[in-house]
Order: structure tokens, then C-alpha cells, then sequence
């Protein structure tokens, strides 16, 4: 089992830089705008040999009961009480804060160990603060650089004593082998305040992601470990994107390009609609960049029960969707509403289908008596005075599904007929909803270069 520690402190002391370097890589969202962090984001990482379950929080502020801030901090209480150690991080160059001595006060109180690290220790700049930390109350400070990486050492030795988890025995499986298999990688996308965390929330019965009225809530593509039906899930709530050039402030741009990332290594893609505001054009335009990153998509549509006329409205959107992204013809969309729970359990049945469609493999046998069929009933072009001879076809990949055509001129076969043969594959071959790409190739002449 892994050590788990939640890094906690008041806002802009370094705790998600911290996080990045204890997890060897940026996942979390780093700024010199105090308050960037909002949900709790947890990471695995490691140092020293020591397995760490990593939790990064929100800024502890004192807030309005109700307000944004204060849901954030409540966020925060519950990463402490879960984690088997708090880190209590302070900047050393500002010094001790009434904040900082508040909130390691609060700590006292809690039945879960604090070690304290003073932060930005480098240089001379910090002396005065790290020893300003000793007033806190807490035990002596580690000096730390989480920019810099200096102090990794001391802080092994801190937080080394806590880790009390036993060692498996020799030639037992720990269950991380190969022949493992991964979580389902599940993003969910959509535009700001469509209701994606209110979704995630609904989806694993908890309120783990701040959810309110305010539009932008969520900043990182924060990602928890879920299961269903047996089925392990990894859900990853994004921050909502707008049209590009509406997204001027740095801190945007950084959340957008982190919720692009997590579609291209997603697997299966929820894209989130409005129901009544159903597909604009920023809805096609994330549609559009999920079907060429050739991942699997479902869409849906939350806010179903404040929709007047449902069958009017269900008919338009799915002749939307065929019009608008042929290229992924007959992706499911699911009718719910993440507040009530209405039409959720549809959800997760319509997606794995769709992830089944995804990995799809076909048979080289029945893919070329089906491709002789549709030899027969549609002959391809004539170009150059001479008609296109497709030899055969197989089967590249899965995930999207991918084929590859041999013929005597590859750059014969035309746009329409692309479309002809993938359509004819996904009907005969039951492959709706997700991407399908088709590769030709054209095979060698024997007698090219012959002199005889």
C-alpha cells in the first residue's frame, strides 16, 4: 500500500509544484495566480523508494459559509481525514502567517499526523521564515525547494516513519504485472457549466468535484479510479472549453490545453451537451477533435428534464449529429440529467458498447468476401483510361479500427469511394459510433525493372 499524504497550506505556496515533482510529471496546473488549484487531485508518485499516494488541495482560505471558496476548503478537510499524513507547506520568504498559524492550529486538532515543510528554502532568501516555522508548533520544519528539488532527502526521512505498510512476500503477484489490464481511460468533456462534475458526482455516488452555479469551476483535468460492472474506470473531469478565440487569460489557456490532453490519451470521450442548448458549435468542434484524435465518442445530454419538447428535440439532434460528423456515423447519444439521476443508467451500457465497437478486429477472411461483394455491386473508378484493381484487405489495428487496402494505383481510389467502403464496413461489421480509418497501399509490380 502507498503512503498517502495530502499537501495542504494557504494559496500560492507551492503545493501543486510540489506535487508535480514528488509524481515525476506535471499534472498539476502551476501559476503564479494564487487559488489555481480547486478540486483535490491525486497522483501517484514516489520518492526514494518510498510508494506515495499523492493529494493536492486547494489554498486554505477563511470563507462565507456557502460560498466557493468555503466548498473548496471543504474539499480540502476531506483530503486530510482520509490521508494517512498531512504535508503542511509554508513559504519560507514570506515568513509565518496569522493564515499559516490558523490553519496549524486546526491541524493540532485532527487525528491525522502533520509534517511541516518550509518551501523556497533556497538561497538565503527563506532562513528567516524556516525558523519563524518552529513557532507553529508543529515539529521541526523541513526545508524544502519544490521548483528546485532541493530537500528531497530530509523530507524522505519525515515522512519515511509513517509508512507502515508491509512488505509483500517473496514471489507473491502484487497484481502490477503485465498481463494486467488498465482502466478504462474515460474523459468528460463539454463546454463550461453544462454539468460535467455534477455528472462524475452523480456517476461514483460521491461529491468528490466542487460543483456550483458559477461557470469555470474546475481548472485540472483532475482523474479518479472507479469501477463498474466490473469494469475498471479511470473518469477524468475536465475543464470546459471554449471557442479559442474567446480565451484570452493564461490561466484558461493552461486548463484548455490540459482537457485537450486528456482527450487525445482517453480512450472513450463523454461529450457533455446542454439540453437546451443542444450542439452549438463549440459542441461540434470538441466533437470534431475527438473523432480525429480516433477516439470513441458518446454524447450526452444532461439538463433533459428542463426540455419542453423531448421527441422534437432528441430527432433534431441526432440528424445533427449524422450531418455534422459523418466521419463517425451512429454515435449513441444518451438523454439524462446528472442533478436528479434520471436516464444516468443508460450511460455506462451505451459506452462500453461503444468502447467494444472501438476495439473492434475483423476477421481477414470475412473482410475480403464482404470487400468482394462491394467489388461486385460498385466496381471502383476508372482513372487514366484504366479501372482500379483492389487486390485485398486487412486489418491494421483496433483503437479506432483501422484497415488497409492493396490496389494497383493507390491514388486511384477516390474521396467518395473512401466513404463507400467504410460505410459498407460499418454496417456489415456492426462498427457504429466511432472513428473508422482506411489506408491504401499500392502493391509492387514484378515486372517493374525488368529488362528482359
Amino acid at each position: 500500500m502507498a503512503l498517502s499524504v495530502a499537501i495542504i497550506g494557504r494559496p500560492n505556496v507551492g503545493k501543486s509544484t510540489l506535487f508535480n515533482r514528488l509524481a515525476g510529471k506535471k499534472l498539476a496546473l502551476v501559476d503564479d495566480q494564487p487559488g489555481v488549484t480547486r478540486d483535490r487531485r491525486e497522483g501517484d508518485g514516489e520518492l526514494a523508494g518510498l510508494t506515495l499516494h499523492l493529494i493536492d488541495t486547494a489554498g486554505l482560505e477563511d470563507a462565507a459559509e456557502g460560498s466557493l471558496e468555503a466548498r473548496m476548503r471543504a474539499q480540502t478537510e476531506r483530503a486530510v481525514d482520509d490521508a494517512d499524513v498531512a504535508l503542511l507547506l509554508i513559504d519560507s520568504r514570506a515568513g509565518i502567517t496569522p493564515l499559516d498559524e490558523h490553519f496549524a492550529g486546526w491541524l493540532r486538532a485532527k487525528d491525522t499526523p502533520v509534517v511541516l515543510a518550509a518551501n523556497k528554502c533556497e538561497g538565503r532568501a527563506g532562513e528567516a521564515g524556516y525558523y519563524e516555522a518552529f513557532s507553529l508548533g508543529l515539529g521541526e520544519p523541513v526545508p524544502v525547494s519544490a521548483e528546485h528539488g532541493d530537500g528531497m532527502a530530509e523530507l524522505y526521512a519525515a515522512l519515511a516513519p509513517f509508512d507502515e505498510a508491509p512488505e509483500p512476500p517473496a514471489g507473491e503477484d502484487t497484481g502490477d504485472g503485465a498481463e494486467r489490464a488498465g482502466p478504462l481511460q474515460l474523459a468528460i468533456v463539454g463546454r463550461p457549466n453544462v454539468g460535467k462534475s455534477t455528472l462524475v458526482n452523480r456517476l461514483i455516488g460521491d461529491d468528490r468535484l466542487l460543483t456550483g452555479p458559477e461557470a469555470g469551476i474546475t481548472r485540472d483535468a483532475i482523474s479518479i479510479d472507479w469501477e463498474y460492472d466490473g469494469q475498471a474506470i479511470r473518469l477524468i473531469d475536465t475543464a470546459g472549453l471554449r471557442r479559442r478565440a474567446r480565451v484570452t487569460e493564461k490561466l484558461e489557456n493552461l486548463s484548455s490545453r490540459d482537457s485537450f490532453r486528456a482527450i487525445q490519451y482517453a480512450e472513450v470521450v463523454v461529450l457533455v451537451l446542454d439540453g437546451e442548448s443542444l450542439l452549438e458549435k463549440q459542441d461540434l468542434t470538441i466533437a470534431r477533435q475527438v473523432i480525429d484524435e480516433g477516439r470513441a465518442l458518446v454524447i450526452a445530454v444532461n439538463k433533459w428534464d428542463l426540455v419542453k419538447k423531448k421527441r422534437e428535440a432528441l430527432k433534431d439532434l441526432q440528424w445533427r449529429i449524422d450531418n455534422s460528423i459523418p466521419q463517425a456515423r451512429g454515435i449513441r447519444a444518451v438523454t439524462l440529467s446528472a442533478k436528479t439521476g434520471q436516464g444516468l443508467e443508460h450511460l455506462l451500457p451505451a459506452l462500453l458498447d461503444t468502447y467494444r465497437s472501438w476495439n473492434r478486429r475483423v476477421p481477414t477472411g470475412p473482410l475480403n468476401r464482404w470487400l468482394e461483394d462491394m467489388l461486385e455491386r460498385h466496381p471502383p473508378p476508372v482513372t487514366g483510361g484504366r479501372r482500379l484493381r483492389i487486390r485485398y484487405m486487412t486489418q491494421a489495428k483496433t483503437r479506432p479500427p483501422t484497415f488497409v487496402i492493396f490496389a494497383s494505383r493507390a491514388k486511384g481510389i477516390t474521396d467518395a469511394y473512401r466513404r463507400y467502403l467504410v460505410n459498407g464496413l460499418r454496417d456489415r461489421f456492426d462498427i457504429p459510433g466511432v472513428p473508422i480509418r482506411l489506408m491504401v497501399r499500392q502493391g509492387k509490380n514484378p515486372y517493374a525493372g525488368d529488362d528482359r
